[in-house]
């Protein structure tokens, strides 16, 4: 057989192409290319059609190939067995389309007709999948995401990053898996609520292109899972990205999208939305609307009850609002030279944020530090950076030191005092954490 189906090879060699650039084409590893031309796997039916027009092939042409001394391979479980009820129909695979979005390709509705799994990178997964999926596997998925947060919180993007990319691979392939309509879509909100927090963790160090991948994978999850709750939380970290990376219009964009069915979220959502849109709106002068949308976040909050929220929203506690919000009112304080707009809600912060959560406390520690250097209260900020900086050392967060990085450029005005130059020297040799 192998002899044989190296006729798929001899096309792509016709086209010109290696199997390097197949496998970009198509969206897979090259290894799964190796094995389609030996023999040893066929590739999926969703990908066929893309793979016949990217080696100019016709559809049947393709099939003769593929078929040339194949063995017979059981039915896949995606195809539905004649008499099987819609209730336990397995979900069928979207043709492949990984190109990155922009802002406004995200402001349709929710399409819950395409499976996500196209969107996860090629793997062979040695964990045995179930046949069938049920309430097990929903708890599985969550539990494991609880304990990649945790993780995170605790030590940073690092670590956890590279597991939690592991574990999403696996759970990824559950979309393809029968279930229950039910099971079925929050299976896909459990995977994209875990795809959410991988994609963090890979914003966390710095690895953007990742991030975007599972940012893109976790929108998909809330499409089909109809899901405008996790919809909404995707793109609002998705608009923290763009606005630490500098793109404050797209950041905004994406924000506004996640705002589109706020009456489908719950009042912890809703605050946690105006909360970003105020800090963007602040970056970019827009001070009189950053306050009111500031105004609108503590109503909303006022008004959250965590047992209505979803499990994502978990961390948007009263501290997260009080950093969130203080964050907000910082580029405000700044150009007003009133540190007390945004210092009180960032010191409150501080003291909520419990050991559960030292990189939050740590970025609020900073931030706060940072605001009082820029309004002319050095002193004042030198203890809380030198803590922020100790706290700093044991993370791995590459966010964190570009927050500490500009903690040292705005004490750079006070280099008179040796405790200011002492802290921007400590901050210029910390050690990069590894990733």
């Amino acid at each position: 057989m192998p002899g044989k189906r190296n006729r798929l090879a001899r096309q792509r060699h016709a086209v010109g192409m290696p199997q390097e650039q197949l496998a970009v084409a198509l969206g897979v590893e090259r290894s799964t290319i190796y094995r389609w031309e030996s023999g040893e796997a066929t590739p999926r039916p969703d990908l066929q059609p893309k793979l016949a027009r990217t080696l100019d092939l016709a559809p049947a042409d393709l099939a003769n190939l593929l078929a040339v001394n194949a063995e017979p391979t059981p039915a896949p479980a995606t195809m539905r067995d004649p008499g099987t009820s819609d209730a336990a129909r397995p979900h069928q695979s979207w043709t492949e389309n990984t190109a990155p979005r922009r802002a406004h390709d995200y402001q349709g509705r929710i399409d819950a007709g395409e499976s996500p799994r196209g969107f996860l990178l090629d793997t062979v997964v040695e964990t045995p999948l179930p046949t069938r999926l049920g309430w097990t596997e929903v708890e599985h998925v969550r539990a494991t995401t609880r304990t990649v947060a945790m993780s995170e919180n605790l030590f940073g993007g690092g670590l956890p990053y590279e597991t939690a990319a592991a574990q999403l691979r696996w759970a990824g392939q559950l979309l393809e898996t029968q279930a229950p309509n039910e099971v079925h879509r929050c299976v896909a909100e459990a995977v994209g609520n875990l795809a959410s927090v991988v994609a963090f963790s890979a914003f966390d160090i710095a690895n953007y292109s990742a991030a975007d991948r599972h940012f893109e994978f976790a929108l998909r999850c809330s499409d089909e899972a109809g899901s405008w709750q996790l919809r909404a939380n995707t793109l609002a970290e998705m608009a923290r990205k763009a606005a630490y990376l500098g793109d404050l219009d797209d950041a905004l964009e994406l924000i506004e999208f996640a705002q589109v069915r706020s009456d489908r979220l719950t009042a912890t959502a809703r605050a946690m939305l105006a909360s970003v849109r105020a800090r963007l709106l602040a970056l970019i002068g827009r001070y009189a609307e950053a306050h009111a949308d500031v105004e609108r976040a503590d109503a909303h909050f006022a008004d959250h009850e965590p047992d209505a929220d979803p499990p994502w929203l978990c961390y948007y506690d009263a501290a997260e609002h009080q950093g969130s919000t203080g964050k907000a009112l910082i580029p405000i304080a700044q150009a007003s030279g009133a540190p007390e707009l945004a210092s009180g809600r960032l010191t409150t912060a501080v003291k909520l944020q419990a050991a559960d959560y030292p990189r939050s406390r740590t970025f609020s520690r900073i931030r706060l530090a940072s605001l009082m250097m820029t309004t002319g209260y050095p002193r004042e900020a030198v203890p809380i950076g030198r803590q922020a900086l100790i706290d700093t050392a044991t993370l791995q967060s590459k966010r964190l030191l570009t927050e500490l990085r500009g903690l040292a450029q705005s004490a750079s005005h006070h280099v008179q005092l040796s405790d200011v130059a002492e802290l921007r020297h400590d901050i210029a040799t910390l050690r990069r954490p590894s990733t």
